[in-house]
């Protein structure tokens, strides 16, 4: 009888796992194992064709250190991260107001507010490369349209082969592609913020502004720190918009880390590797300083 309960408790305790096992299971394969592979690769000599051909020790780092354009592309990465979170986050807090508002047509508004999100973002980085096109883009035709055009350097200026203005039109289609999510992020925690704290609050004079610094944003926190820290993981690891639009050219003058690691690929894939583990690093180290800064488990508790 001693056997048959003890039995029951291993069978009480192991009952969980039936329901977790999968999900741990799909996490070990899909996470786990590619992040070891990674780090293991940082450490082995490979050929460009694939070929392990030993162990390397910290060459592949050191290599990597030494690259002339190492520093510029991480500090680039940082900026690039910055700006398009910010510039979302502001811009999805404005949306987000708006659309929490009754007004005709918002039911459209909001579904035309999906489109940037539902859309392949390779396709649409691909539509602003050649609405940016010096010879037949349509923002090069409205712009000589306007009369601006001459100002930015005329008909044969092209906006992506310079750095100074590729990465802002960049950042600008990072922004245009996140504001969708973060939108629908922040409207569903304006939902959840109940309407008699607003009564209470004109009742005691409170004007809008005051509202929605003193209540909104506080209880928006919440929503804002979720939607926020998934774009700085979205930002950080963004491939397709820059590769698709100027393959981090002029040399590297608009490459992130993502970038600097693929192309590296293509001569060294353990140098490549290490690169991938830097930018693994350097995400942790983003979340935590943003976890750090945002106070995050005052919004738990």
């Amino acid at each position: 009888m001693q056997q048959i309960s003890t039995l029951k408790r291993v069978a009480r305790a192991l009952g969980p796992l039936a329901w977790i096992g999968p999900a741990v299971a799909l996490i070990g394969v899909v996470v786990v194992w590619p992040v070891v592979t990674m780090i293991q690769s940082s450490f082995l000599k490979i050929s460009r064709f694939g070929v392990v051909q030993g162990t390397n020790g910290l060459d592949n780092y050191g290599k990597l250190f030494d690259e002339p354009d190492f520093g510029g592309v991480m500090f680039r990465s940082l900026i690039w991260v910055v700006a398009v979170v910010a510039l979302t986050v502001l811009l999805s807090l404005g949306l987000a107001q708006l659309f929490n508002q009754k007004f005709p047509g918002r039911r459209v508004a909001r579904w035309a507010m999906i489109a940037p999100w539902a859309a392949s973002v390779l396709m649409t980085a691909i539509i602003f490369k050649w609405m940016l096109d010096p010879e037949v883009g349509l923002i090069n035709m409205i712009l000589r349209d306007l009369g601006l055009l001459d100002a930015l350097g005329g008909a044969d200026a092209d906006p992506l082969g310079d750095a100074s203005t590729a990465m802002p039109w960049l950042i600008a289609v990072a922004v245009f592609v996140s504001l969708p999510f973060t939108t629908y992020a922040l409207l569903a925690g304006l939902a959840t913020i109940p309407a008699d704290v607003y009564e209470a609050a004109r009742m005691d004079g409170a004007g809008r502004l005051r509202i929605y610094w003193s209540i909104t944003l506080p209880l928006l926190r919440p929503a804002l720190t979720v939607a926020t820290l998934i774009n700085v993981m979205n930002v950080f690891n963004s491939f397709p918009i820059i590769w698709a639009m100027t393959h981090g050219q002029p040399g590297y003058s608009t490459a992130t880390s993502t970038i600097f690691m693929y192309i590296l690929k293509g001569s060294d894939i353990g140098e490549s590797a290490a690169m991938s583990v830097v930018n693994f690093g350097m995400v942790i180290v983003l979340v935590a300083i943003f976890l750090k800064v945002s106070n995050w488990k005052t919004e738990v508790s």
